[in-house]
């Protein structure tokens, strides 16, 4: 079970409120790994949380006992981390909440077997939003076995289809 991730942002106190937005949640300031550290909280059993840093801070192990630090890079890369989120909203909400945002949104079949929304945050960073009806169809198709059926027939990287 995933509790909390964390993600990199241009403005990390506006991607925590509006993931929390989308949550029905609430977003605060998250000051252990930068001054401009922000977190949104689902407010749901399992303590969901989304912790948003400036997209020049990178986690950097620290010695001895001490939690890893936050360490500012100059970077501003795109970057292959994302996560499938839960809503509370509707898909036409989600879409006029990402419009209102000026982030690129839009509906896709994740290899025909459940919905998601790509909402890229800021237009770099994607999550993907699950409705109620989009959560239950990954629930039904992301299982140990449906993995094994989906790799069984799909070819190799490079395989010519």
């Amino acid at each position: 079970m995933l509790f909390h991730m964390s993600i990199a942002a241009r403005d990390p106190r506006h991607v925590a409120e509006v993931v929390a937005e989308l949550w029905g949640g609430e977003a605060f300031p998250f000051p252990p790994v930068s001054d401009n550290g922000w977190i949104a909280l689902a407010g749901d059993e399992r303590g969901t949380a989304l912790e948003c840093y400036p997209i020049n801070v990178v986690l950097r192990e620290s010695a001895g006992d001490a939690d890893a630090h936050g360490e500012a890079t100059g970077r501003d890369d795109l970057t292959a981390t994302h996560a499938a989120i839960a809503t509370i909203l509707d898909e036409p909400a989600v879409i006029a909440l990402a419009a209102r945002e000026g982030w690129p949104a839009k509906y896709r079949k994740r290899g025909g077997a459940f919905g998601v929304i790509e909402l890229w945050i800021e237009g770099r960073q994607m999550i993907e939003v699950l409705t109620a009806e989009m959560q239950d169809e990954y629930r039904r198709s992301v299982t140990i076995d449906g993995w094994r059926t989906l790799l069984a027939s799909v070819p190799p990287v490079g395989t010519p289809a």
